[in-house]
């Protein structure tokens, strides 16, 4: 408490670079634990840690002196600037999921600055109750949250087809070599299809389908010749390559987003047209789920988008060929 009473009796500049100071000081190391030490990208991570950044930041600057709202925005943002500006000189996060986080992470820090200014105003002597309560929080739910078992969900995609059964079979198991991506997502670094191959024929054969980063390794466990196609996945290259002027290698490009399996389901809708259907089975440990979860299944819709309207043109070519 003295020390929050020196400092509020320092000029209003000042007072912001020392709220802005000590609050990055209190989270920084926090959210460096929760990545680096126990691998966990969670609600410490991603909630509790821009809420004290805005709680914290706003009760220093607040702290026996009068503000306003904009004042205690201002500061919190300032503070979660900062901090993320921090995350991209040191190649801790790349762009694309600094951008992924930012809507949330923006949300919580505003947040906080609320709850940071209500405190200040209505009950400043639990400013610094509320501040440890906080730092306290956080490593005890990044604890909890490493504990859970991620829940394993499917993304389905669909497309109609004017060709055979036998002709989209064919270009399901092993499909040509796409053009490059015009749609933003893959431009600015999530990993995309390029081509396919088998090796052998029915359950047991290897699928290998080549993305830009590597890779997907995918034994087959149901071959149902022009009808389903199913498999596992062993092995799985990065999700993508980060937007950065350093080598990014963040502990979340490694296990952190994971498909278990997929499959391909031909149905043969009558009158020369065939329903193809993708799924992907996958789980990821980055919380929250609800937020992440429209991320991750926005991306893998359009991973099979590619894939489902390439085999969509090379199968309904092929047919134009044969007639």
């Amino acid at each position: 408490m003295k020390i929050l009473k020196s400092i509020a009796r320092k000029d209003f500049s000042t007072r912001k670079w020392i709220a802005v100071s000590i609050s990055l000081m209190l989270c920084t190391p926090l959210a460096f634990w929760s990545i680096y030490g126990i691998g966990e990208y969670g609600i410490a991570l991603f909630v509790l840690i821009p809420l004290l950044m805005g709680l914290c930041s706003t009760i220093i600057l607040a702290y026996d002196n009068e503000i306003s709202p904009k004042q205690a925005r201002r500061v919190g943002f300032l503070t979660l600037l900062i901090f993320t500006c921090g995350l991209i000189v040191f190649a801790i996060e790349g762009l694309i999921c600094i951008g992924m986080a930012a809507p949330f992470a923006i949300l919580l820090t505003w947040i906080g600055t609320l709850i940071g200014y209500s405190i200040s105003n209505k009950k400043p002597n639990q400013a610094v109750n509320a501040i440890l309560l906080l730092v306290v929080l956080i490593p005890l739910s990044a604890f909890n949250e490493s504990k859970r078992i991620p829940t394993v969900k499917p993304v389905i995609s669909k497309t109609i087809i004017k060709a055979s059964p036998e002709t989209i079979w064919k270009n399901v198991i092993a499909f040509p070599e796409l053009n490059k991506p015009e749609e933003l997502i893959f431009k600015v670094g999530i990993s995309y299809p390029i081509k396919s191959r088998i090796e052998g024929h029915g359950i047991g054969a290897i699928r290998y389908c080549q993305f830009n980063t590597g890779d997907f390794v995918e034994p087959i466990t149901k071959w149902d010749e022009n009808k389903l196609l199913t498999f596992e996945v062993v092995q799985q290259p990065e999700p993508l390559k980060e937007i950065s002027f350093w080598d990014v290698n963040s502990p979340h490009l490694h296990d952190y987003f994971v498909s278990k399996k997929g499959q391909f389901k031909i149905s043969d809708l009558g009158n020369g047209t065939v329903e193809l259907e993708g799924t992907t089975w996958y789980y990821h440990n980055i919380k929250p789920d609800f937020y992440w979860r429209l991320w991750s299944n926005m991306i893998i819709h359009k991973i099979h988008d590619r894939v489902l309207n390439h085999i969509k043109d090379v199968s309904e070519q092929e047919k134009i060929l044969v007639d």
